[in-house]
């Protein structure tokens, strides 16, 4: 069992940067695969990124390729979603989701195991 908890979340003018971060606590964090998920209201939760267990590998969506950087750090059982050139289409909660897989991290939100509840991001214009 693992428990997820997201902060970082806030509201901030477009152009602006968040760091967003997971702390994990229960089961060892560096078996997982870690991935951030978003959810805009009326919208379907989508993917944003994933990290592979040992933080070598690494995939965004394409829309946030480029702005966004996902990192790591295992002896602080956190992961981190860093935000950059934020627009007002990034605004959604965002969830980090652990996935216990020998793979190199999905894109699919069925293939995690274990979620956080979220922190919410506000981009104005």
């Amino acid at each position: 069992q693992v428990q997820l908890v997201e902060s970082g979340g806030g509201l901030v003018q477009a152009g602006g940067s968040l760091r967003l971060s997971c702390a994990a606590s229960g089961r060892t964090f560096r078996v997982y695969n870690m991935g951030w998920f978003r959810q805009a209201p009326g919208k379907e939760r989508e993917f944003v990124a994933v990290i592979s267990r040992s933080g070598v590998s690494t995939y965004y969506t394409g829309s946030v390729k480029g702005r966004f950087t996902i990192s790591r750090v295992n002896a602080k059982n956190t992961v981190y979603l860093q935000m950059n050139s934020l627009k007002p289409e990034d605004t959604a909660v965002y969830y980090c989701a652990a996935e216990d897989s020998s793979g190199l991290g999905s894109a699919r939100a069925s293939e995690y195991d274990y979620w956080g509840r979220g922190t919410q991001v506000t981009v104005s214009s």
